[in-house]
């Protein structure tokens, strides 16, 4: 069973990853921080259509304040989307600005709305965490994803990740008689290996989405993680392996039911094999993150000990038990899969 030790604390972005991320097109002025949301005078409950109470809160500005905030959060979604055309601006409106009251880092959800079309889309505005920034960038690099997000100063700019939340899917879709438990069985096993290697923990339910894409013969599902905070800070190597964590058991199941030991072992090779096409492809861009992240305190000593020391039973190499900080063990890690 993985269990989270505790809160974790968010670690500032350093000059170094800040240079990184400016030399990337990461980094961008933006008119509005995370504390400047924070000056609503009122807020009411969130609920879903079927009348649960979604745990977050629509906010309202006073009326002074809602044309710069407004106007502030079009420009940053042109930002995010557009690189900056301010030209989409004129066609949309904020529909709503949610707070999320539950989480740790109580990120605002910003719902967009196309006059036009009437067309939404959703981006959050956080307060900035290095964690987060250096689990966001692996995902972009090694995974078969890509994220979209900005940086500014004390602040991060995310796009929406579209899917079914883990548990919504357990509870609604798990069932569907149209299931493919197979390939969906095949995708945990590949999500899994993913976590693993770059060291991306707690991977419950909450903290990914499926997404589904029917096919003219078959249905195809992609697991992506939309929770980055828990990038390489957690000691227990169990944290970085989704199928530890009793919210998945319903796909560990479905995976003991239908996957043989061959087949498992045969997915975790293609995944690594696609990682490490990644990692060569991507080899300058990894370098310099690397360099960046193998510097950064992001995680306090002991959990770093007791994970290399874990990670150095699990490969069978000391090489686990020379590293001094977290980047160096995801380092150490990704490096085993350009040797096998």
């Amino acid at each position: 069973m993985a269990l989270i030790s505790k809160k974790k604390p968010p670690f500032k972005i350093n000059l170094q990853l800040r240079k990184y991320l400016t030399k990337y097109n990461r980094e961008f002025a933006i008119p509005l921080q995370y504390t400047d949301l924070l000056r609503f005078e009122s807020a009411i409950n969130l609920y879903d259509k079927f009348g649960n109470d979604t745990l977050w809160q629509t906010v309202f500005y006073p009326y002074s304040d809602i044309e710069y905030v407004y106007e502030g959060l079009k420009k940053i979604y042109a930002d995010l989307k557009t690189d900056g055309d301010d030209k989409v601006i004129k066609h949309l409106t904020v529909d709503r600005v949610d707070l999320c009251t539950y989480g740790n880092t109580q990120p605002f959800r910003i719902r967009i709305v196309n006059k036009v079309n009437d067309n939404f889309d959703y981006f959050y505005i956080k307060r900035a965490d290095a964690s987060r920034v250096y689990g966001m960038e692996l995902e972009h690099l090694l995974s078969p994803n890509r994220i979209s997000y900005l940086t500014y100063e004390n602040t991060v700019i995310e796009e929406h990740i579209a899917g079914l939340p883990g548990d919504q899917f357990f509870k609604q879709a798990i069932q569907d008689p149209n299931l493919n438990p197979i390939r969906l069985s095949k995708e945990f096993i590949k999500f899994n290996e993913r976590c693993f290697v770059r060291l991306l923990g707690d991977m419950h339910s909450s903290n990914f989405v499926i997404d589904i894409t029917p096919d003219f013969e078959e249905v195809y599902y992609r697991i992506r993680a939309i929770d980055f905070d828990q990038q390489s800070y957690e000691g227990r190597r169990s944290v970085y392996m989704p199928q530890y964590f009793k919210q998945n058991f319903p796909l560990v199941e479905l995976g003991m039911k239908y996957m043989t030991p061959e087949s498992v072992m045969q997915y975790q090779i293609e995944e690594r094999s696609l990682i490490a096409g990644r990692l060569k492809v991507e080899k300058q861009r990894m370098y310099e993150l690397m360099s960046v992240m193998a510097r950064d305190e992001i995680a306090p000593p002991e959990n770093i000990d007791q994970l290399k020391r874990e990670l150095a039973r699990w490969y069978k190499s000391e090489k686990f038990l020379q590293c001094k900080t977290m980047g160096e063990l995801v380092w150490a890690s990704l490096e085993q899969v350009l040797v096998h």
